[in-house]
């Protein structure tokens, strides 16, 4: 046991990512199941639609699982009203200030994580009260930190400037990441590309094979003007590419972004005018498989590469 596992009452220090469009219910079951902890990804979901999501975790699973909450969800009081109607019991939020709602969740009993990208306010969630701190690199997919600063480099840093559990987020898809991510300092690990390609994971097939067929070099963070989010290379990308190096200012790229990009590119399959958000470890990704099997996978390489590195003598 150690201090992730001991905190959410899990039996391994994984935590599947709660991605937009692709950590439903069934994703975060089967994690939960499993081992690790599984969350339901709240950021594209109505509340009626949370609600329906927890409340089938809750018949699949009897294990710890948790909520991620965007918290510049348009509707975000509507989100928390159901998290603490339904007895969720474990919250990660992200996309905001930690400390606008940590407290009345600790009042209600709710484990809290917040995920963030610099040292700067990793200090200010230790300061707001989390329970722990995911920092994540800037190889993850989807919306990114604006500072590029890579895992390797970020979680170090991070576990030099706070004290309370840290868990490491971005390119970490392998035994062998998550072990380097531990022996950076991370307490535990959050994956969420690995888990996007699963067979539990809500995003449409054709999404699921874009990231198997995804090779190093096909991501690219971009839309650095409106909100920064690594993408894979398509039609819609290209687009925004010349849009942003051409000048074009912040309001025509919000206009060329609309609504629904996501849903249309990982939801909905189309893979020339979607967004399709996944990290850069989406080039050691070659096979979709369940969830379970996944995390066993992950955490046999954990102990077999443990163990070589244990008998290195210099």
């Amino acid at each position: 046991m150690n201090r992730i596992t001991k905190l959410f009452n899990i039996k391994y220090p994984v935590v599947q990512a709660g991605m937009i469009w692709c950590s439903g219910w069934e994703l975060a079951s089967a994690v939960a199941n499993a081992g690790g902890l599984g969350l339901i990804g709240s950021g594209s979901m109505y509340p009626d639609v949370l609600r329906e999501h927890i409340r089938k975790c809750k018949a699949a699973t009897d294990k710890p699982f948790g909520v991620n909450l965007p918290l510049i969800y348009p509707q975000v009081d509507d989100h928390i009203d159901i998290i603490v109607e339904e007895g969720v019991k474990i919250v990660f939020t992200s996309a905001g200030n930690p400390k606008k709602f940590t407290s009345f969740f600790k009042e209600k009993g709710i484990k809290v994580a917040h995920v963030v990208a610099n040292v700067k306010f990793a200090k200010k969630c230790e300061e707001a009260g989390v329970d722990a701190v995911v920092a994540e690199g800037f190889e993850a997919g989807g919306h990114n930190g604006i500072e590029e600063s890579t895992t390797m480099t970020l979680i170090p840093m991070v576990r030099k400037a706070i004290s309370v559990p840290l868990i490491a987020a971005g390119g970490i898809a392998t035994g062998r990441g998550m072990l380097a991510a531990m022996a950076l300092g991370a307490d535990g690990v959050q994956i969420g590309s690995r888990f996007a390609a699963s067979e539990e994971s809500s995003g449409h097939p054709a999404f699921k094979q874009a990231v198997v067929d995804a090779k190093d070099g096909d991501t690219q963070l971009t839309l650095k003007q409106v909100i920064p989010v690594r993408l894979i290379k398509n039609e819609f990308f290209d687009r925004v590419q010349k849009m942003e190096y051409g000048g074009t200012s912040r309001e025509a790229l919000m206009d060329l972004l609309g609504r629904g990009r996501a849903k249309k590119g990982m939801f909905e399959g189309d893979l020339n005018e979607g967004e399709l958000e996944i990290g850069q470890i989406s080039g050691l990704i070659d096979e979709i498989k369940p969830a379970a099997e996944i995390l066993n996978e992950i955490l046999e390489e954990f102990r077999v590469i443990k163990s070589e590195l244990e008998n290195l003598n210099f």
